[in-house]
C-alpha cells in the first residue's frame, strides 16, 4: 500500500481555524454573553411566529434561489432583485467571492485589523493575504491603495470595522475606490450598517450601481438577530452575481432561515427598536468605561473596543476577572490586538454589571 496521503491545496495548512466568541465559562451556571456583537432583543417576534408553521414542510427540499426573501430584501432595500443573492450568512458569500476571483498567485488586500474570514478565505483559496496599516484602528485609504500591487484581485472593506467599531465616510471608499483597477473587485462588508446614524455614512448601495467592480454584503446576524439561522445578502454588479450563482450550493439557505428572514426583513419597527437601544448605551458605556481610564475609539457599530494598555492592567486579567463573575467579553488578540478586549452592546442590566465589574477590576 502506497505511503502517499491526500494533500490539501496550498495555503489551507497555513489557515488558524475561526473561533467565534465564547458563551459559555467553566464552573458558571448563569453567564452574559457579550462577545459576539449579537443583538440584546433578539429577534423579532414576528420572525418567530413562521417557526412554529415550518414543521409540516420539513419534508421539502427549500426554494434554491430564496425567491422570496431576495424580493422582501429587494422592497425594503429599493433594490433590483437581479442583482442580489443570499447565501448562508454573509461569511459563504465572503468565500465565495475569494473563491471565484482568487487563487495562487494572486493577493487578497484587507486593512490591519479587519475581519479574521478575509484571510481565512483568501489562505483557503491559495491566494496570498495582504494586510495594510491602519491610522488610529481606522481604516487608512492610502495605506490600502499602496498595497496594492499587479498581483491584486480583491480589497475586502469592513466599514463598519470589527473589531474596532470604526469607519470611514462615503467620501473616503469613493477614493479608495477611484485608485483602484477596474479587473480589482472591491468588496464592501457591511455587516454592521443599520447601527450607522452617521450623515456621511453610506452603506454601498450607490458605489455597486454605478459600477461592474464593486460588491456589497450584507447579513441577518447582528441587528435582525437570526445569527442562528446563518442568512447573508449581497447586492453587486449582473456579472458578478452571476459567477456567484454558478458556484454557491443548489440550496444553500434552508427554509427555515428563508421564512424567518422575510418576516424579519419585513419588521422594521422592531429594527428601528434595537438601533434605538444600540443608540442609547453606546454613548453611556463609552463615557463610563473612559472614565475608568480605558481607551476606546468611537464606534459606529453595536459594540465597543476597549483597550487597557494605559491602566495598568492587563486585557487578559480583565478577562478573567470578568469571567469569575459571569460576564464574557471577546479577547481580540487574534486581530493583533492584544491589550484589548471587545464588549457587545448588552441588555440594560448586562451593561450595568459589566460596568461594576470593571471599575472594580480596575481599582483594586
Amino acid at each position: 500500500m502506497s505511503s502517499l496521503l491526500p494533500t490539501p491545496k496550498p495555503g489551507i495548512l497555513d489557515i488558524t481555524p475561526y473561533v467565534g466568541g465564547r458563551s459559555a465559562v467553566a464552573g458558571s451556571q448563569k453567564v452574559v454573553k457579550l462577545s459576539s456583537n449579537e443583538t440584546p432583543l433578539g429577534a423579532s417576534p414576528k420572525a418567530k411566529a413562521v417557526l412554529a408553521d415550518i414543521g409540516e414542510k420539513l419534508h421539502h427540499y427549500p426554494d434554491g434561489g430564496s425567491g422570496e426573501l431576495l424580493s422582501a430584501i429587494a422592497d425594503i432595500h429599493k433594490l433590483p432583485v437581479e442583482n442580489l443573492i443570499c447565501g448562508n450568512g454573509s461569511d459563504e458569500l465572503l468565500s465565495l467571492i475569494t473563491n471565484a476571483y482568487a487563487g495562487p498567485g494572486d493577493e487578497v488586500l484587507f486593512s490591519q485589523h479587519g475581519f479574521l474570514v478575509y484571510e481565512l478565505a483568501a489562505l483557503s483559496n491559495g491566494a496570498t493575504p495582504v494586510k495594510a496599516t491602519e491610522a488610529n484602528l481606522t481604516t487608512d485609504v492610502d495605506a490600502l491603495l499602496a498595497a496594492v500591487t499587479e498581483n491584486t484581485k480583491i480589497l475586502f472593506l469592513a466599514n463598519p470595522n470589527n473589531p474596532t467599531g470604526t469607519y470611514i465616510p462615503v467620501s473616503e471608499v469613493e477614493r479608495l475606490h477611484a485608485g483602484l483597477r477596474s479587473d480589482i473587485l472591491l468588496v464592501l462588508d457591511a455587516a454592521y450598517a443599520e447601527y450607522v446614524r452617521k450623515n456621511d455614512y453610506e452603506a454601498g448601495v450607490d458605489l455597486v450601481a454605478r459600477n461592474n467592480n464593486v460588491i456589497m454584503t450584507r447579513t441577518f446576524s447582528k441587528i435582525y438577530g437570526l445569527s442562528a439561522l446563518r442568512i447573508g445578502w449581497a447586492y453587486g454588479p449582473d456579472d458578478v452575481i452571476d459567477v456567484l450563482n454558478r458556484i454557491r450550493g443548489p440550496f444553500n439557505v434552508n427554509a427555515i432561515a428563508q421564512a424567518a428572514g422575510v418576516a424579519a426583513v419585513k419588521d422594521q419597527e422592531f429594527v428601528e427598536k434595537a438601533r434605538e437601544h444600540n443608540d442609547k448605551w453606546i454613548p453611556i458605556l463609552v463615557q463610563n468605561l473612559r472614565g475608568m481610564g480605558l481607551e476606546i475609539p468611537d464606534s459606529v457599530g453595536n459594540f465597543i473596543l476597549m483597550d487597557f494598555e494605559g491602566t495598568g492592567k492587563s486585557a487578559s486579567d480583565a478577562d478573567a476577572f470578568l469571567n469569575a463573575r459571569g460576564l464574557i467579553l471577546r479577547s481580540v488578540a487574534s486581530y493583533g490586538l492584544p491589550t484589548c478586549l471587545r464588549m457587545s452592546v448588552g441588555t440594560d442590566d448586562d451593561n450595568r454589571a459589566v460596568m461594576d465589574a470593571l471599575r472594580e477590576f480596575l481599582e483594586q
